[in-house]
């Protein structure tokens, strides 16, 4: 089983379209990219801890392996948005790629350079080590599912 963090504005949607992937074994919703090792929504909210809203993906690598996972994300959002993924603007909805090692890096830098070659070099992804992730609040936690929405 391996983990990826994914940040591609608001966490509700993109858990969901993720937690019913093959290959998935399980999402989480959080925070991750700040100064602080724990915060609440509300601090994140007001766009100065440094975090983005962020899917923590566990996942199967012989059913989805992680270089699919990265074509999903860019295509599940836009990432040619800055800071943004309309209607929500701020840092917190920024679209990143969190990576835990090198090989993640490397695969996020290569999907990135793919992706950069459709949108015109116009991709505004970042792509950092993970850092400071925490779990978002239990009612943000499989959202979608729990309030019928979709």
């Amino acid at each position: 089983m391996q983990k990826c963090y994914l940040a591609m504005g608001c966490f509700w949607k993109p858990e969901e379209k993720f937690r019913t992937q093959k290959g998935i074994i399980s999402t989480e919703v959080g925070y991750a990219g700040g100064q602080n090792s724990e915060v609440t929504y509300e601090e994140v909210c007001q766009g100065n801890t440094g975090h983005a809203e962020t899917v923590k993906l566990s996942f199967d690598e012989n059913i989805l392996s992680y270089e699919n996972i990265l074509e999903l994300f860019f295509k599940m959002h836009d990432p040619t948005q800055k800071d943004m993924q309309f209607p929500d603007v701020g840092t917190q909805y920024r679209s990143e790629i969190f990576y835990e090692n090198e090989q993640q890096k490397k695969l996020a830098l290569k999907i990135k350079e793919k992706f950069n070659k459709v949108y015109n070099n116009k991709i505004e992804t970042n792509i950092s080590p993970i850092k400071n992730y925490c779990k978002a609040e239990e009612y943000h936690q499989k959202y979608i599912k729990k309030k019928g929405i979709l």
